[in-house]
């Protein structure tokens, strides 16, 4: 819809509201509800937002360390720009009208810290390079059966899942809580989040969705919305939702891997495809999928941004530990996937759900563009069998901290992502890493508080 049908829109359905939010560092959304008139005055201006929301982090502690905002500057107000292409209803809540934002002009140009200002960055450049950027993330999540209240009453331990057990694409399973799971799928459907598949994964209460592929821009909104969508329609029926990468040591992580292709500029045809190669895989595939591999340790924060991240990328946990790919190999960095030209694609499998979808996709695009731009080849052998044990070509940083030091100091992430923003999200993940290290946790307790 265009400016002249949403204001009608909004006069037809006598809206007296509107819901507006944008993604914070850590993928939070953050937004508020605006009168109608509101909402016109600013469709050009924008809407005067605290600068807050990117000095503080997903705990509203302010950071102490970044230069954009801060003490220093006063938290001003910026201009939040609604996106008007982004316009749905949501239908658990009397269908509110709902627009996504940024802090930036079309092309993406404004706040440096903002995720999805810097996707439209890099999706301009890809647009540029004459490139269609086909995207979709696909996620895992846990549910319990508690409240926001009994987690905090309970310490976040004790806590009832869903359901028992270890039951991954289980019919019964899901036919337990069956109300909720339709609700999932068909509340998602009408919130324009449509999802390929819903099923149980292995795991107590975990369960898992893949989004249908879209351009690149529409696929991270649709994976932004889908977390939050998940948590709201989940508080409806009494359930606590956590897309923490590795919530219990003893059970698997949660992944939020990135399936990605290019294609020519009216999508007739998919520039990853090549029938007579080998793996079917075109040149400009090879060439995109070795600036992931080579692009891989200079951005791993993007994909890997929490202490509790690399807590899932361990050994024979469903997640990858070393620099590596293959077709159809889920032990892996990335996998290719060549069932069919229409569905040739990378999918990279380093993201965990608790991955920024708007920092992961800007990250996993200018890694693959930047092989694209410099015809880098496809120098390191295709892993056969067990990815964990190649870890010729090195292996992924093992803590939030080394990874971010890495990114801190990389010529190539500057490059690829900008100085601004790498300045600024590193420092925000360094912070991070400082409030890890002066906790004190259940696992000191349990090993030192009686022994030493």
């Amino acid at each position: 819809m265009n400016e002249h049908q949403i204001t009608a829109y909004l006069q037809e359905n006598n809206s007296q509201k509107i819901k507006f939010a944008f993604a914070d560092i850590d993928g939070v959304l953050r937004g508020k509800l605006i009168h109608p008139k509101k909402f016109i005055d600013g469709l050009q201006s924008g809407y005067g937002f605290c600068d807050v929301v990117f000095g503080w982090d997903s705990s509203d502690v302010c950071y102490d360390n970044v230069q954009l905002t801060g003490w220093h500057t006063g938290y001003p107000d910026k201009p939040c720009h609604i996106d008007l292409s982004t316009f749905r209803t949501v239908p658990w809540q009397e269908n509110i009208p709902f627009f996504l934002g940024d802090f930036s002009d079309p092309d993406g140009n404004g706040l440096a810290a903002c995720p999805r200002s810097l996707l439209k960055r890099i999706t301009k450049q890809c647009e540029e390079m004459g490139f269609h950027p086909e995207f979709a993330q696909e996620f895992e999540w846990f549910n319990f059966k508690e409240t926001p209240q009994s987690l905090q009453d309970k310490n976040f331990t004790k806590l009832q899942s869903l359901t028992p057990g270890m039951f991954g694409y289980s019919i019964l399973r899901t036919s337990e809580n069956n109300e909720f799971f339709n609700d999932l799928f068909n509340l998602l459907a009408q919130f324009n989040i449509p999802l390929e598949g819903l099923h149980t994964e292995t795991g107590p209460g975990v369960y898992e969705a893949a989004i249908l592929h879209t351009h690149v821009l529409e696929a991270a909104d649709r994976a932004v919305l889908l977390k939050t969508a998940v948590k709201e329609i989940a508080y409806k029926h009494g359930i606590i939702a956590t897309f923490m990468a590795k919530w219990n040591e003893n059970l698997p992580g949660c992944g939020g891997h990135i399936h990605q292709s290019l294609w020519n500029k009216d999508q007739s045809e998919n520039l990853f495809y090549n029938g007579s190669d080998t793996n079917k895989m075109s040149d400009l595939h090879k060439q995109y999928l070795a600036g992931q591999l080579y692009c891989l340790p200079h951005i791993l924060p993007m994909y890997a941004p929490t202490i509790n991240s690399y807590k899932r990328l361990i050994e024979g946990a469903w997640a990858p530990t070393t620099i590596t790919w293959a077709v159809e190999n889920r032990t892996t960095a990335f996998r290719v996937l060549n069932s069919s030209e229409a569905y040739t694609r990378l999918e990279t499998r380093i993201p965990g759900a608790d991955t920024n979808p708007y920092l992961a996709m800007a990250a996993a695009l200018a890694s693959g563009l930047y092989g694209i731009k410099n015809k880098l080849s496809l120098d390191i052998p295709q892993t056969i069998g067990n990815g964990y044990q190649n870890a010729a070509n090195g292996k992924i940083a093992s803590n939030l901290y080394d990874a971010t030091m890495d990114m801190k100091n990389s010529a190539i992430a500057k490059e690829i992502l900008g100085n601004d923003f790498v300045e600024h999200f590193t420092q925000t993940r360094l912070w991070e890493c400082k409030q890890f290290a002066k906790s004190v946790t259940d696992w000191e307790l349990k090993r030192y508080f009686e022994i030493i």
